[in-house]
């Protein structure tokens, strides 16, 4: 699944650590969403999607 996890980060001028600081998971965590790795939890990517002021929607694309 694709997403914007990354280009949100870096806009907010976030590093890796404090968005998963804020999102009580860790660096590598954060790292997999960004690089495709892992794909979150629902409950995660609302969380992502409610720090972001965004809709889950908006920041993950499912492949087609």
């Amino acid at each position: 699944m694709d997403n914007d996890v990354r280009a949100l980060r870096l806009a907010a001028s976030l590093s890796q650590r404090e968005l998963g600081e804020a999102l009580s998971v860790s660096r590598q965590t954060v790292n997999s969403i960004e690089t495709g790795r892992y794909d979150p939890s629902l409950p995660l990517a609302i969380a992502i999607a409610r720090h972001f002021h965004r809709t889950v929607e908006e920041i993950f694309h499912v492949d087609n």
